[in-house]
């Protein structure tokens, strides 16, 4: 009797590196079993894996999600920053500095006097 795997991959972008798992599972192994054979506990254990968001594809789920064929597991760093209040902060920015209104009419420009008809 032949037992199939799953070939699935685990990575985590770091700010400047990629870490990254290849892995083979049985069928029916799950992100968090994915989570635990790459050994990413023992390469980062400050982050405790229950406590880990990830996803499937940049889609977010659940550790308990069942794995399929060529899976690639991501595991996502927390945000540095809110991205709605940096969005707010460049508008006020732009606002603050903007010298001419941005809907303003054209001028056109006066025909020249001295242009042949």
């Amino acid at each position: 009797m032949v037992t199939e795997t799953l070939s699935v991959q685990v990575v985590f972008a770091l700010p400047s590196d990629v870490w990254r798992a290849d892995l083979q599972l049985h069928p029916g192994a799950t992100v968090y079993q994915a989570l635990l054979a790459s050994g990413y506990a023992q390469q980062f254990p400050d982050r405790p894996i229950p406590a880990l968001r990830v996803g499937i594809y940049g889609q977010e789920c659940s550790q308990d999600r069942e794995l399929a064929q060529g899976d690639r597991v991501e595991i996502y760093r927390p945000l540095d920053f809110d991205p709605m209040e940096s969005r707010r902060r460049r508008a006020a920015h732009r606002q603050a500095f903007m010298t001419k209104p941005r809907n303003a009419p054209r001028q056109r420009k006066k025909p020249r006097s001295d242009a042949p008809a």
